[in-house]
């Protein structure tokens, strides 16, 4: 179990990989990490470029909402609190404004079962959550229902919130979300997309219960 020092240096890590990966650009987007051992979380501070912070300047947040340090918390810090405590096995969250996502999230789509890997966040499709103001409950609530028995979803006219276990694991997870918004946003511009039927989803979601290494 990572100390806070340490949690602090993934969590900036993390961030920095993430826009390195090409999925988030500037100061948009957001990072943190549950802090098992003393109670709330670890997140990336607001309006500050990572390649230009330190581990000094990442965040702790209680779930009451109060932080600690010399920086204000990313201005989303509701929905990765109220993601933690709606959320028990979740131990990171990564927001991103990744292209592909956005411009689906910017249209309002769900996305459908277009691809078997769908059910990779827990479901048949990924949800749009509806839109409200950035840094807001409304926002936070909005996004909760979205995430009911998924690990993701998009942001209506805003970007996409991704769960894990952990750090590696979320921003895993997200190259992967952009990568199937990327493929369906392409699907769109030949047609209507071919959809995977009910019982062949549930068939690959009970196959994803046992993948990888447990």
């Amino acid at each position: 179990m990572a100390d806070t020092r340490t949690l602090a240096a993934e969590v900036l890590h993390t961030a920095r990989a993430m826009n390195a990966s090409g999925i988030n650009r500037g100061t948009a987007g957001n990072v943190s990490a549950r802090r098992e051992e003393r109670g709330g979380f670890l997140i990336t501070p607001s309006g500050m470029a990572y390649e230009e912070s330190s581990a000094e300047d990442i965040v702790t947040v209680g779930m009451d909402g109060h932080w600690q340090g010399a920086r204000k918390p990313s201005s989303e810090w509701r929905f990765h609190r109220d993601i933690y405590a709606a959320k028990s096995r979740v131990g990171a969250v990564v927001h991103t404004h990744s292209a592909f996502a956005t411009a689906l999230a910017c249209m309002g789509c769900d996305i459908p079962p277009f691809h078997y890997m769908i059910a990779r966040f827990g479901g048949k499709d990924v949800r749009c959550a509806s839109y409200a103001t950035f840094g807001t409950q409304e926002l936070s609530d909005a996004a909760l229902l979205a995430l009911q028995d998924r690990s993701a979803c998009l942001l209506a006219h805003h970007g996409m919130i991704v769960c894990g276990s952990d750090l590696k694991q979320a921003l895993a997870l997200a190259v992967e979300l952009e990568t199937l918004c990327e493929q369906y946003w392409r699907v769109l511009q030949i047609g209507a997309p071919k959809l995977l039927p009910d019982e062949e989803m549930e068939r690959v979601l009970e196959k994803f219960s046992g993948y990888g290494q447990q």
